[in-house]
């Protein structure tokens, strides 16, 4: 109990907005009357322990020998290292206060057994969560306990006042005031029920000591669950913001699209936060020229969206490297296109033969050159970035007859022409279409004027321009009229031995 008739034991409601309540006391004019235990009330009940401790062991198999007995260990533990001088103040020794304690109306915390215990190795020792449970149990209300004794003997808070101390407990930046007769940052947070996770950063250490208006701040961890242009990874970040959350794990978040409030804090519970980085590529569309522009497109299907560049079906999209965009990537466009025409081409006339057995076979005449027809061909085009790759006829319609072009074709036989070869290999090395320039024509060099003498001008003007067959038609008309003799090539047939 303190000073002005207030329940003295961690937990109760120390936490004044008007101070702390050691530093008010005044020993010349605040007082103290124990409280008289002539009824039972909800928050205060009677506690009744048979002597010698408060309950034997064998009320509970589970719990250890004298478990539940105040020892004066736990009360060095409760007054801490200041012990022998408190109790030399208040001029009182171990075993008194452990029997005021006992004679005294106590408002006792829980005690709170795990509901699951395990089987205790050996006979007669109990599992260690059940020593563990007792020892907490003690430490909750033995400090007030024994700042109550010491203040009703000294009629002070001098000694209480400095076992209880106010601290300030700061969890992600959110402040309170705890008063405490804690010694240490983990029994302090034991207290107040606040547990650190591997996670966490808490300042001071659990095991450090814990003075009148110390801090003690907490930042709980946060996992992160990054998803950055595809790649997915898990980071814990302390009570941050999503833009200084990027920042400390090295995220480029400048110009990026994130899926969160950039401002927004990082939830206790965690999240999941997807970054689409700003990138700067190149796009070769077609034939046009190279396109420098800024994206935070994850791979190309987002990137066709995002510039709405209008792709074909057939048009294809290639990016040098990986298949993801990163920065300084070029993307290929390459424009495929396939159209159906129709063309309009001519038709060549047929050709309709005449067979005219007064002319050599091998010899025609045109008759008539014949007029073109004309037809629709429906052609498949097919192009690459504008150059035409590929042309198909699919099928086709005549619009327009053709008239067949008329020949007229030799069907007499040609004559024996071995000694007429002889004679124009003679007269002009065998070709029949030498034109010299010395006024003779031909294989068989025939002037103009006996060409057209014997009918040569039927065939051509000159005999150069005729055939060989028709050359040797005409040499033999001279021959005949010579009486068949090859005496109009003297020299040649001299040398032949023709005659």
């Amino acid at each position: 109990m303190n000073g002005r008739g207030e329940p003295s034991y961690p937990g109760h409601a120390y936490r004044q907005t008007d101070g702390y309540w050691a530093d008010s006391f005044d020993a010349a004019t605040d007082w103290f009357t124990p409280v008289q235990a002539t009824e039972q009330h909800t928050a205060v009940g009677l506690l009744e322990r048979p002597e010698p401790g408060w309950y034997p062991a064998e009320d509970h198999p589970s719990f250890p020998p004298g478990a539940l007995q105040i020892t004066p260990a736990d009360i060095y533990e409760a007054l801490g290292p200041q012990a022998e001088d408190f109790l030399a103040t208040s001029e009182i020794d171990v075993d008194e206060v452990i029997r005021l304690i006992n004679a005294e109306t106590t408002l006792l915390p829980p005690l709170v057994i795990p509901d699951v215990l395990p089987e205790a190795q050996e006979q007669d020792v109990p599992p260690p969560e059940v020593v563990e449970a007792i020892t907490t149990w003690k430490r909750r209300f033995l400090k007030g306990a024994v700042a109550g004794v010491l203040l009703t003997l000294t009629g002070t808070g001098g000694a209480a006042a400095a076992m209880d101390k106010s601290v300030t407990v700061e969890v992600d930046g959110h402040e309170r005031t705890v008063s405490t007769y804690e010694g240490t940052v983990g029994e302090v947070l034991a207290d107040e029920g606040i547990t650190v996770g591997q996670h966490d950063a808490l300042s001071p250490t659990p095991q450090a000591k814990v003075s009148h208006g110390d801090t003690i701040t907490l930042d709980r961890g946060r996992l992160l669950k990054l998803n950055v242009d595809g790649e997915h990874r898990e980071e814990w970040v302390r009570s941050v913001t999503v833009d200084q959350a990027l920042r400390q794990l090295g995220v480029p978040a400048d110009g990026a699209w994130v899926s969160a409030d950039r401002s927004m804090a990082v939830p206790e519970q965690g999240m999941e936060l997807t970054v689409k980085t700003s990138k700067n590529i190149t796009i070769i569309d077609g034939t046009n020229a190279p396109r420098q522009l800024t994206t935070t497109a994850v791979d190309i299907d987002e990137l066709v969206k995002e510039q709405n560049l209008q792709l074909g079906p057939e048009d294809k999209v290639t990016l040098g490297g990986d298949q993801r965009l990163v920065s300084g990537a070029e993307v290929h466009i390459e424009r495929n296109g396939t159209t159906v025409i129709n063309v309009t081409m001519p038709v060549e006339p047929p050709v309709q033969e005449i067979v005219d057995n007064t002319m050599f076979k091998g010899e025609e005449r045109v008759e008539f050159p014949g007029v073109p027809g004309e037809k629709i061909v429906v052609t498949r085009i097919t192009t690459r970035n504008g150059e035409e790759t590929d042309r198909v006829a699919l099928h086709e319609r005549i619009i327009k007859d053709a008239q067949p072009k008329v020949v007229r074709v030799g069907g007499k036989p040609s004559p024996n022409s071995a000694v007429w070869d002889k004679l124009a290999q003679c007269e002009a090395t065998g070709n029949w279409a030498a034109n010299t320039g010395n006024g003779y024509y031909g294989g068989l060099q025939f002037d103009k004027s006996t060409w057209n003498a014997f009918g040569g001008d039927e065939y051509a003007p000159y005999p150069h321009q005729a055939s060989r067959e028709q050359q040797i038609a005409v040499a033999e008309k001279v021959r005949d009229a010579r009486g068949g003799s090859y005496g109009a090539w003297p020299a040649c047939s001299n040398k032949l031995g023709l005659g």
